[in-house]
Order: structure tokens, then sequence, then C-alpha cells
């Protein structure tokens, strides 16, 4: 499934400027287009969030080509539907890599579809650019991941809501898969550290719409705070009969490691105002760069009102450090952007980020937001520069190394 005619159109003409770009050392090398995945749900109830990840990744190719491409030759985006179904998902990954012969496709939204591709791309050698923010524990040479991991949402947000918040009982909640369960566990070590208690840790399935009786349950548990890890569809259905229950978000409010601009667009303003969420990035920051990339992202898309949200940011970002990895080290191969994207620095909407040489994970600036009435957020608390991603943090360095090193990868070596 291809970009739609107008995106295809426009990047199709950014690639054609291009060809004349100083870079040329030959007409016909440069008219070969350099072709890579965009492997994301256009159908399901999680197309909603990654439409707007493949029309970043989209953005980032066309500005590319505009720029003159890479090596002098245009990019071309190939989309494929992952139809919001691990399953799909992975006949997806194997049409791009196998059929197509792409070897870097940026994609994958929730830690299920990753799971479910991350063998073909490690058997077949190519390399998936992964934006979402997960739970971390994941050793592979085959994946950049350019998204948040735990210590990035957690490490900061629990110690802050015990301290600034005053809250000492945390109702835990999260839809019932693996990146909520490991989010969960980290959350629970964190609580503790920080002097507090976990009174439940309850699961629903993914898009469950029902909330009322898990509600009931969050008033009657003796809760002061929510710590949500409720993904996709599930999120409104959840923040509507919080309210629609009476519970006070100044009360018991809900502090969520997953909701975003995207949600609070879907929900309406009102049913999260004075909640809070811990992303690196939020639409609101202030800075020039992210009120250029709000302002060409909407006009990339044809919606003046198009919110953007964490992962949207990173998937237009990644695409960048790709470029930059690939024309460092001449070579288009998984080992060649392993070898170039190692320590490689971009100046993301958001800020500076980098490619950690030891884990190719990212360092990125903590922050936390609180929902307002316009549905954006407040920045209340943020980081002053990038942190080290963690992806083992809920482990010790024993364990860590142990798992690491039973799939082949030792994180001690994993520098290039």
């Amino acid at each position: 499934m291809n970009v739609s005619r107008r995106h295809l159109l426009k990047a199709a003409a950014l690639g054609s400027a291009s060809l004349a770009a100083p870079q040329i050392v030959s007409r016909a090398f440069a008219a070969e287009p350099i072709k890579v995945g965009a492997l994301y749900s256009q159908t399901g109830n999680l197309a909603v969030a990654e439409k707007l990840l493949a029309n970043g990744v989209s953005m980032a190719v066309a500005e590319i080509n505009a720029a003159g491409g890479v090596f002098g030759r245009p990019v071309e985006v190939v989309v494929e539907d992952g139809a919001s179904d691990p399953k799909t998902f992975s006949e997806k990954a194997s049409k791009l890599i196998v059929k197509d012969k792409i070897m870097t496709v940026f994609g994958c939204h929730t830690s299920a579809s990753r799971k479910a591709v991350l063998p073909i791309f490690e058997k077949r050698g190519a390399m998936l650019f992964y934006q979402t923010h997960y739970e971390g524990f994941e050793c592979s040479r085959n994946v950049i991941y350019s998204g948040a991991v735990p210590n990035h949402q957690l490490a900061n947000y629990i110690p802050w809501i015990v301290k600034t918040l005053g809250k000492k009982k945390f109702f835990i909640v999260g839809s019932n898969y693996i990146y909520p369960r490991e989010m969960a566990k980290v959350s629970k070590k964190l609580i503790e550290a920080a002097g507090a208690q976990w009174v439940a840790d309850e699961y629903l399935e993914l898009g469950h719409s029902e909330w009322a009786v898990m509600v009931k349950k969050i008033k009657e548990s003796g809760a002061d705070v929510v710590l949500s890890n409720v993904v996709g569809n599930s999120i409104i259905a959840f923040y509507r009969e919080f309210k629609n229950q009476g519970i006070s978000q100044a009360e018991i409010p809900i502090c969520a490691t997953v909701t975003s601009e995207i949600e609070i667009a879907a929900m309406g303003a009102d049913y999260a105002a004075g909640s809070y969420t811990s992303f690196p990035y939020f639409m609101s920051l202030d800075m020039p760069g992210n009120k250029s990339f709000i302002e060409r992202f909407r006009k990339f898309v044809n919606d003046p009102k198009q919110v953007t949200y964490h992962s949207l940011e990173a998937a237009y970002f990644q695409v960048f450090l790709w470029k930059q990895a690939v024309e460092k080290t001449k070579d288009l191969s998984a080992q060649g952007i392993r070898t170039g994207i190692a320590g490689e620095s971009y100046e993301a909407p958001g800020g500076a980020v980098t490619i950690d040489a030891d884990d190719l994970h990212c360092w990125l600036t903590p922050r936390i937001g609180q929902w307002q009435a316009d549905g954006q957020s407040k920045v209340v608390d943020a980081y002053p520069h990038p942190i080290k991603p963690l992806p083992y943090f809920a482990y010790g360095e024993t364990e860590s190394n142990l798992f690491c090193t039973s799939k082949g990868l030792d994180t001690s070596k994993l520098k290039i």
C-alpha cells in the first residue's frame, strides 16, 4: 500500500529536483532511487496514530529529497499497512525485505508488532528504525530505537509524583500486553524506592472500551493517584469514564506514560485537563525548531489543526539520523548503518538527540506535561539536557548482560 497520490507526487517532484545536486557522480547512478519501507497501520484501531507516523517518515524523506537526496539519489518510500495486527506486520515486513529488497524499514508502533517482525529483520540482515517509547529489555543489532525507554519516562516521573504532588498510593492500570506490564514492573521498584506503595496492578485487553468496573475499583481502592499504561482507543474510554464517575484530577490524578496529544484531541480536552503525561516531546514546546516542524507537518498533511506528538517527532527525526549514518559510511546495509549511526546526533524539533553507541537507543530529554483545557500540555518539570538511555533499567547488570549474551549480543560489547 503506497502513500497517497498527493504525497507521492510531492515527493517525486522534490526528488526530481535533487538530480542536479552537486553530489552526483553520474546521472545513471543518481537516477536510481534508494527505497525505504514505512510499515505502519493504515487500518484498524491503531491507524489514527500510525498514519501520522507514516506521514512523518514521508515528510522527512520529501525534505531530504528537496535538499539533494542521499548520495545525490532520491529516496522513495514504500508504505505497507500492518492493519493493527502483529501477524499482518510480520507478513508485510517479509514483503518489504524479501520481495522489494528493502534493507531499511521505519515502522511498527506497538511492542507486539515490533516483536512480530524482529525475527525477519535479524534473519535477513535488514534494519528496523523503531520510534515508539517502549519497555526496554531488548537486544538486537537490527533495530535502532529512537523513542523513549523506561528511565526517560519513569525515573523522573515517579519521584516527582510522590514529592511534588504528594501522592503515596498508586493504582497501576494498563492494557494487557508487554509494554504496560513491563512499565509496571519498573514503576513498582521506583514507587517503593520513593517511599510510596502500589495498591493495585490491573489490566484490560487492548482496545477494551467498557471501563465502568475498573474505574469503580479505582474509586474504592484508597489510591490517591493512577499510573496509567493504557494504550490506544482504550485511553479515550478510560478518561471519559473517569470523569463520568465524578473523579477529580486534583483528587486522584491520572499520571500516564502513553496518553498524548492524539488521544487528548480524540477524547476532548475537558476529560484530561489536570492529568499528566511523561514524554520527551510535547507539541507545546516553545522552541523555534518545534514551531517550524508543526507548521511544515500541518502543511504536508493539509490539515491546519493537526496535532503532533512524541512518536511522530521520533518517526520524523530518525530518518535524518539514517541519512547521516549511510552518508558517513557510504553503505546502505544494516552493518553500515550500525557503524555510521553510533554516536550520531541531530537537532530534532524537541531538541538534541543522540544514538547511544553502546545499545543503539536514543539520548532524550525527560519532561512531564500537565494537560490543559485547550488540549495542550504545560511542561511542569524537565531535565536541562538529554540523558543516556537505560533500556535494562528494571533489571540488574548481571541479569541484563546474561539475557543479551543469550541473544548473541553482550551490551558491554555492542559499541561498533
